[in-house]
């Protein structure tokens, strides 16, 4: 009961400090959007408990069918992912499909009987400019668990364009215009969330926690709703293939090297780019005889950035016996290098 007190607390402390800042006419706007908004976020728990990649995120209605549209993030890399409505119903959810690109997922609820749920309607593809005064809605910091409303943030858009990133706490692979606010939105919890004008308009998801390449500062953004529909529309009607998947070249090179050949077993891919820790060490191996732990993040293999399971598979299976094989894994907040000898090929 004292958890919830001091939960409602902050989001009301989130509202009262919005309204002070704003005019009466604009505060009467707001809460009817707030009021309509609220019942179309959603609560996500699934992966987490590594340094620095927390285990919820927040995501929003875009069916009546409970799709839900959501950050692409490690918190989905589970067998056990969770939603929780803005009414309390827990249900269980599954990654319908992902654009890793556009940093963008979308899963569905699963339930036996059908549902009629509130949602945002991400057709209606809305675009502001700067000036413009936002409402940024996310679970950010875990406030909410149950039935606890979504925290709210007052907000107005500085900018449309590309941003300077580098990576934070989670890597980003988009790379077009985002909206910058001045809302504190970089924040645990709250990538995946929903920005909105204060009539009501839907203008994007709130992006991951990075910083800013040229400052080193954090960034609070969203990418535009405008460049997310159309994939949002593909992964729920089915007619959709990752561009990720469209960029394979028609010839791959034989891969002689799988991770397992060095004694390494990774975590399950399950994403479309699934970070690529180490789940487990093969006694006797070389990765074991060079002190490889289970938790493992592989970063760089021979000065090629890491991004996946897949792409460490990739690099592994372009070596040749006799190669040099250098890894950079990250330990906690360290960096390790260490250098093997590619073994001869297994025939």
């Amino acid at each position: 009961m004292k958890e919830n007190t001091v939960k409602s607390a902050f989001v009301c402390l989130c509202l009262i400090t919005s309204a002070l800042t704003v005019p009466v006419s604009a505060q009467a706007s707001s809460q009817a959007t707030i009021q309509h908004a609220l019942p179309r976020l959603v609560k996500i728990f699934g992966a987490g408990g590594v340094k620095n990649l927390y285990g919820y995120s927040t995501g929003f209605l875009v069916s009546p069918q409970g799709h839900i549209a959501t950050i692409w993030s490690p918190v989905l890399d589970t067998d056990r992912l969770s939603v929780v409505l803005h009414d309390g119903r827990r249900f269980e959810a599954e990654v319908l499909g992902a654009e890793p690109h556009l940093d963008l997922a979308i899963i569905k609820l699963k339930s036996e009987h059908e549902l009629k749920l509130p949602y945002f309607d991400y057709q209606n593809k809305a675009i502001a400019g700067a000036g413009t005064r936002i409402l940024g809605f996310s679970n950010m910091f875990r406030v909410a668990t149950g039935d606890e409303p979504v925290s709210v943030l007052h907000g107005v858009i500085e900018a449309r364009t590309e941003l300077p990133r580098r990576r934070g706490a989670f890597e980003l692979s988009y790379t077009g215009d985002v909206y910058v606010v001045d809302a504190i939105t970089n924040n645990p919890g709250a990538a995946g969330g929903a920005i909105l004008t204060y009539d009501g308009k839907l203008l994007g998801m709130i992006g991951k926690q990075v910083r800013n390449a040229k400052t080193n500062t954090w960034v609070n953004y969203s990418l535009p709703i405008d460049v997310l529909s159309k994939s949002i529309e593909q992964i729920i009607t089915g007619k959709y293939e990752s561009s990720e998947n469209q960029k394979k070249p028609e010839t791959e090179t034989p891969e002689r090297y799988r991770p397992v050949d060095f004694g390494l077993v990774m975590v399950p891919d399950v994403l479309y780019r699934t970070p690529a820790f180490i789940d487990s060490v093969l006694p006797g191996s070389l990765v074991a005889k060079a002190g490889l732990r289970p938790d493992d993040l592989v970063v760089f293999v021979n000065d090629e950035l890491i991004k996946s399971c897949k792409t460490l598979k990739s690099e592994l299976g372009k070596l040749e016996s006799g190669d040099q094989l250098r890894l950079v894994v990250r330990r906690d907040n360290q960096l390790i290098s260490l250098e093997l000898q590619v073994p001869p090929e297994n025939k």
